[in-house]
């Protein structure tokens, strides 16, 4: 159900994507993105929108764990279990209307998109 669509959701508002390494950034701002708008919805007690959002988030960490390469090591394992828990957290998020474990979903993705950018932005 959700395979790609994260990868659609970027390409239907940017034309192009550069590179891998600038999806993997966009796929990280988009979870930050959705995310706070599921925290205002989760506040204003709008479960629709509230259900829009996580989905979206949802979308892209399935979108994520299916992009891992394996082969590569260690790393993928831990991306992994870390999207799997990041997963179980916003599923949480939308059946209790929890903003802490979207919080720290969120907080999470703050580390990641820090770091991703600090590794790949080699001067």
């Amino acid at each position: 159900m959700y395979a790609n669509t994260a990868h659609n959701i970027y390409n239907e508002n940017h034309a192009s994507i550069e590179s891998p390494v600038k999806l993997i950034e966009m796929l990280y701002e988009g979870v930050l993105r959705f995310n706070a708008q599921a925290k205002k919805a989760i506040e204003d007690k709008n479960i629709e929108k509230k259900v829009y959002w996580l989905d979206r988030s949802i979308a892209i960490l399935n979108e994520l764990r299916s992009i891992l390469d394996f082969k590569g090591g260690d790393v993928a394992l831990y991306l992994d279990g870390l999207y799997e828990y990041q997963l179980k957290l916003l599923f949480d998020a939308m059946l209790e209307n929890e903003n802490k474990k979207l919080d720290e979903c969120t907080n999470v993705f703050k580390g990641l998109l820090t770091a991703w950018r600090e590794t790949t932005n080699v001067a």
